[in-house]
């Protein structure tokens, strides 16, 4: 395959299939600023479609082959234009080379001074939010990509004029491996994307293949406490900087004060004090992810007060821990948690906030997720007070082997497996309480159940 950063150049004329998508549509945005000729195709009209036409770009609703005329230099597609598109069918009879959104973001990478990529199986979404506070703190006008929506860009992306780039950066299918990063961050490794891995072993070469794409005067951000993570750069050859919760990391926290959602600290660097930041996010995990992106901005070279008030202004990212309202004098959150080891952070963080009961719905997501993590989920799901379980969520999935969320509720003693989210809205209006909390949790559409109890509690 030809490489992409050929056509990174003004006047190629590129068509992007399914150009209304969350890292689609920045990706037309940029391609566009820099002067390539964009058009894009997508299934339906959207607030992100109509904003790349209100800037010029040519939009066509719906995919046909005739989208892909014969000047059109390249292709990138998003992860669901499969090969039996029309119009990827259509490049390849014209052998117009077609790309990966991934591969086009990598190549794009090259054009800036600092390119930070947040890796890691859990925590990518909430350290991408907090080093884009950073960076706008910073005054660094950054480009950005987050796999959730930020309060404070109103998008899941931004497209900046700085000479900094920072994106949440997955693992699944090796995706990553296409980036480019200056800076790499490590959060953490776990077993996960069972479907595409092998095990923990093949995970563990995949992330240090990443963190290879980092130049020697780079640096690679780690998690000194996560073990897995230092055995992968074990013997890498690059700038290591770890991060942790111990003084033997290079960035730690000390004299940490926890009050309620609040937690305040001391940046610690080598053994010398930093600044003093405060997170109003709770949980040991947030903690970890204020420091590795207190670490990453280091490397960046940013200020330290930067660092401090980037932190200070940041609430949470859409989905992870969102407070979506009271229902019943209950408070009702909603959180992406869809591994054993989110699960636990969450929980873990809801114990020190002094709720009479938690009541946790949650949706597991894949099927083969589910079976290899099943015990996993299970130790974590008997924590909760009361536990509600919806079906699982398909996603890319055929349920060729047979399980059900029912086979969790099973083995967990009080724990309710219901077939609609109906079932599960009714019995929440029955059970919530003053001094409850309301989870919903899991990374597919349970969020839904939330915003119906409080749809029907306001009308």
């Amino acid at each position: 395959m030809s490489d992409f950063t050929q056509f990174l150049k003004a006047g190629c004329k590129g068509h992007l299939v399914g150009i209304g998508g969350v890292s689609m549509s920045p990706l037309a945005e940029v391609l566009a600023g820099d002067g390539l000729v964009i058009t894009g195709s997508d299934i339906a009209e959207s607030e992100r479609t109509s904003n790349l036409r209100a800037k010029g770009i040519e939009i066509i609703i719906g995919h046909d082959a005739a989208n892909i005329t014969p000047d059109t230099q390249f292709v990138v597609r998003t992860a669901a234009a499969h090969d039996d598109n029309p119009e990827i069918k259509r490049a390849r009879e014209l052998s117009i080379p077609v790309f990966e959104r991934t591969q086009a973001w990598g190549a794009i990478m090259k054009d800036y001074k600092n390119a930070l990529c947040i890796s890691g199986t859990h925590g990518k979404t909430t350290t991408t939010s907090m080093c884009t506070h950073i960076l706008m703190a910073a005054e660094q006008d950054p480009t950005v990509m987050i796999g959730g929506t930020l309060p404070l860009l109103k998008a899941g992306h931004r497209v900046g004029n700085g000479d900094t780039i920072v994106m949440e950066s997955c693992e699944y299918y090796n995706s990553f491996h296409a980036f480019n990063p200056t800076v790499a961050v490590i959060l953490n490794i776990e077993p996960d994307h069972l479907d595409f891995f092998s095990g923990i072993e093949e995970i563990k070469q995949s992330f240090r293949t990443f963190a290879e794409n980092v130049p020697e005067d780079g640096y690679v951000v780690v998690n000194y406490d996560d073990e897995n993570t230092m055995d992968a750069v074990k013997g890498l050859e690059r700038k290591i900087v770890t991060f942790g919760l111990t003084a033997k990391a290079d960035v730690y926290a000390k004299n940490v004060v926890k009050i309620g959602s609040l937690t305040k600290f001391d940046i610690m660097y080598n053994g010398k004090f930093v600044e003093t930041a405060a997170i109003h996010v709770p949980g040991e995990h947030n903690l970890k992810n204020a420091l590795a992106a207190a670490a990453a901005s280091l490397c960046l070279g940013i200020k330290p007060t930067a660092i401090k008030y980037g932190l200070a202004g940041f609430s949470g990212a859409g989905r992870r821990f969102e407070f979506k309202g009271k229902f019943n004098g209950a408070d009702v959150y909603d959180d992406y948690a869809h591994h054993p080891g989110e699960v636990k952070a969450l929980l873990d963080a809801i114990e020190s906030l002094g709720y009479k009961r938690t009541i946790v719905v949650f949706q597991p997501h894949t099927y083969t997720r589910t079976q290899a993590l099943f015990d996993d989920f299970i130790r974590q799901l008997k924590r909760p007070d009361i536990v509600y379980l919806a079906e699982i969520f398909a996603a890319r999935e055929k349920n060729t082997l047979g399980i059900s969320s029912k086979d969790l509720a099973d083995k967990i003693d009080g724990a309710r497996f219901f077939k609609t989210f109906g079932e599960i809205e009714q019995s929440l209006r029955e059970t919530a309480a003053p001094g409850d909390i309301i989870l919903t949790v899991g990374a597919g559409n349970v969020y839904k159940i939330g915003e119906n109890l409080l749809e029907d509690d306001r009308k």
